[in-house]
């Protein structure tokens, strides 16, 4: 009889697997969210940039072209040219007539000033806007088209059209619209081009140009009298140059931006005076081209002809053809598609003929205009903002390095002056716990450190629910090395905390001294390590943490950072008696104090960083001690690096809102609260989380500012970076040639750095958790001898 074997059930995942996966759950929507507001923060800058003509800014001016092209209909015409038809028209402003127009606005400063002479003298002026100043000043606009003045386009980025291609100059026009309908509900038919004059000026480069923006519906409005007020020549001569000769109608030009204005503000009343007592009425380019169709229909009416009352109106074309008898020119097709039907409004919309060139934005135009507003009220709020935080954070740092170089320099000398001494040696024997999960690769090697040992140590390997025969290849290291100062416990799992306190319960000496599975000690790192204890005031002793694996690019980065960032940082918050962070890879406790503030505790991913907030609490002193060495193995791929500076940062996050109210405490123990939270949270947090601006500013103005200027002032604070790194390594007697990672180091790891901490400030705020991260190790980290 034939059985068939019952297929094996599949494996539950373990407890830590299911966190993990839950974990990875969590991450993913949160790196997300992190990269969309690094993609919000560059795209505000694009904006804001965009608006001052620094992104895609153009200042070519083109200056004596030829004409040869141009109708001389157009070039000897009227200021006011339409393309009714197909048909190239200009219309010349009646005689006593004025048609004020004012250029390069709106400004917060003059064109309010402008608008308020014009409403004392009730006197309507057609404006051309710039559509990046609409979109940051949408106010003025609204309160310039409600008084009953008129607007036309000059582009969004005042740029020389005739340089730009044609999907450049459809965007100009589209991007100032959308910019009208945001500001003032409106779109409009008129247009001047930037550094346009006369009609004679038009040349065979800008001619293509105004057909075309004809053929679109737009009427192209240039100046016959023209008041030079740019060139700030006076308030007489202002005037006088704006001053028609005879009794002819002109289209003056002013300015209301563009630099200062005031003795345009002083001449304007003054020319007002002066036109209406030589008998000239106002109007707007509108009324102009009204005045010239009503003539047109009382020619028409009369039995003159209809080229009679052209001439009449001032009215010259360039090809034969039947003229429109419309009262309004037609909507631009300047929008983008389906935005066009949505912003007629026909004249019918306007209570008055001297608006005749606007339409009512209704529909997508309407809502898009009022989408690039608030996206450019956003953008005006927060650079100047970003840009005050981008002072505070150069600041920070660079005090940072300031007070890291002073204070480590006198930490070095200061522990290292021949009559420096902790107190009588302490020589007894000490307890080494050594939580382990999945270190097979490992375990072994930081056993064969711990053997050569010149201090007296009891070795505790606390198995925290291996799978990989962790204990068993313990247990077989120490029988093949002749130690029997080693026991291994086995635990379910249950998480780093608890395999550390299980091993503080278990251990027989005062004194514990906990690290890795993946890290070795040098021969004489335990003896260093606990001399401080000599000291009944020192509760905890950080060591020096080095990266074995440091020939690699990955590996010369966290080299240089272990070097630099936490062994400098360590000498200053030592002296300053508010060290942070015992590392896990080395660190001594007594075993007192660690029962005293309830062990490790589980609230937290960072449960060193806990414990030993959690000391200070307490009135311990933490100290640092850099001859005590651990070579340590540092994450060997970038994805390993994220896990492990995720957890780090998020847990000391967590660890610093739990300790919240040692800002509080009285006496020595609150001394962590008024010195060391302060310091962590500008030092390890808001400065990280807002140092991106520096880059983003550096690769900003590089782009579209100076790039020479950008590029030098970066170079100068890698200077500074590169010079407190290179002190480091003196203090630590490490090679210099690992420093020449360095500029790659603040290109590349660095932008992950920062990323990571952005993450975790996501990570707090949206409540997430996180629970402790096995990375893969390789072993390659053996004794110290081997490490240069």
């Amino acid at each position: 009889m034939t059985t068939t074997p019952s297929r094996g059930r599949r494996r539950a995942p373990s407890r830590i697997e299911r966190a993990a996966g839950k974990a990875a759950a969590l991450q993913k929507p949160r790196v997300i969210l992190a990269l969309l507001l690094l993609l919000a923060l560059t795209s505000i800058m694009l904006l804001d940039g965009y608006l001052r003509a620094e992104v895609g800014g153009d200042q070519r001016v083109r200056e004596g072209a030829s004409s040869s092209k141009v109708p001389d209909k157009i070039l000897n015409g009227g200021p006011i040219v339409t393309f009714r038809g197909g048909q190239a028209t200009t219309i010349s402003v009646p005689d006593k007539t004025i048609a004020l127009t004012f250029d390069d606005g709106p400004n917060p400063t003059y064109t309010p000033e402008v608008l308020r002479v014009l409403e004392k003298y009730d006197v309507p002026a057609t404006f051309f806007v710039v559509g990046a100043m609409v979109s940051r000043y949408p106010g003025i606009v609204r309160d310039m088209v409600e008084q009953g003045n008129e607007v036309g386009i000059h582009t969004f980025t005042h740029v020389d059209l005739s340089y730009q291609s044609g999907a450049r100059v459809r965007r100009e026009m589209t991007q100032t619209q959308l910019a009208l309908a945001g500001a003032a509900g409106i779109t409009t038919t008129l247009f001047r081009a930037p550094y346009s004059s006369e009609t004679d000026a038009v040349d065979n480069y800008s001619w293509p140009v105004y057909k075309q923006l004809g053929a679109d519906g737009y009427t192209s409005v240039f100046v016959d009298t023209d008041s030079d007020d740019w060139k700030k020549p006076g308030v007489t001569k202002i005037v006088k140059w704006a001053t028609p000769k005879g009794t002819s109608g002109a289209s003056v030009l002013m300015h209301d931006a563009g630099g200062d204005r005031e003795q345009t503000i002083k001449a304007l009343p003054q020319y007002i005076e002066k036109m209406r007592a030589k008998g000239y009425t106002f109007t707007t380019i509108s009324g102009v081209i009204e005045a010239r169709t009503a003539t047109e229909r009382q020619a028409a009416r009369t039995g003159t002809g209809a080229e009679a009352g052209a001439e009449a109106a001032g009215t010259t074309g360039t090809t034969s053809g039947e003229q429109s008898g419309a009262t309004g020119p037609e909507q631009p097709a300047g929008l983008p598609t389906g935005q066009a039907q949505g912003a007629q409004g026909g004249q019918g919309a306007n209570a008055s003929p001297l608006q005749a060139a606007h339409r009512e934005a209704t529909g997508t135009t309407l809502y898009e205009g009022k989408a690039l507003v608030a996206a450019v009220a956003v953008a005006e709020l927060m650079v100047p903002t970003l840009s005050v935080g981008l002072m505070v954070v150069g600041v920070a740092v660079m005090g940072r390095f300031g007070m890291m170089l002073i204070l480590a320099r006198r930490h070095y000398r200061q522990r290292n002056r021949r009559r420096f001494s902790w107190g009588a040696p302490v020589t007894r024997p000490v307890t080494v716990i050594v939580p382990a999960y999945n270190e097979k690769e490992c375990i072994a090697n930081t056993l064969e450190s711990l053997a050569r040992s010149t201090h007296p140590i009891e070795i505790i390997v606390v198995d925290d629910g291996s799978t990989d025969g962790t204990s068993e290849i313990a247990r077989a290291a120490a029988h093949e090395l002749g130690m029997t100062n080693v026991r291994v416990i086995r635990q379910d799992n249950a998480g780093k905390p608890a395999a550390l306190n299980n091993g503080v319960r278990s251990a027989s000496h005062d004194i514990v001294v906990m690290m890795d599975g993946d890290t070795v000690f040098e021969a004489d790192t335990v003896g260093q390590l606990v001399q401080p204890f000599a000291d009944p005031a020192v509760g905890a002793v950080a060591g020096n943490a080095k990266v074995g694996n440091r020939d690699t690019v990955i590996g010369a980065w966290q080299h240089i950072e272990y070097v630099m960032g936490f062994n400098l940082d360590r000498r200053m918050y030592d002296l300053l008696r508010c060290m942070p962070t015992i590392p896990g890879a080395i660190g001594a406790f007594r075993r007192e104090a660690v029962l005293q503030v309830g062990g490790m505790s589980e609230d937290t991913l960072a449960e060193d960083t806990d414990i030993t907030i959690a000391m200070h609490r307490q009135g311990w002193r933490v100290v640092y001690q850099e001859h005590a060495r651990a070579w340590t193995e540092a994450p060997g791929s970038l994805k390993q690096l994220w896990s492990q500076r995720y957890r780090w940062s998020y847990g000391t996050m967590q660890a610093l809102w739990k300790h919240r109210k040692s800002l509080t405490d009285k006496g020595p123990s609150g001394r962590f609260g008024r010195v060391g939270m302060p310091l962590v949270v500008l030092f390890q947090i808001i400065t990280p989380v807002f140092a991106p601006l520096i880059d983003v500013f550096t690769v900003y103005s590089m782009v579209f500012v100076d790039f020479t200027a950008a590029l030098l002032a970066w170079l100068a604070v890698l200077g500074v970076q590169l010079f407190c790194a290179a002190y480091a390594f003196r203090l630590d007697r490490e090679k210099y040639r690992y420093l020449l990672m360095m500029p790659l180091q603040q290109l590349a790891y660095r932008q992950m750095m920062y990323l990571v901490l952005i993450h975790s400030c996501i990570t707090a705020l949206t409540g997430g958790r996180l629970r402790w991260q096995k990375l893969k190790r390789t072993g390659e980290v053996g004794t110290p001898a081997g490490v240069g």
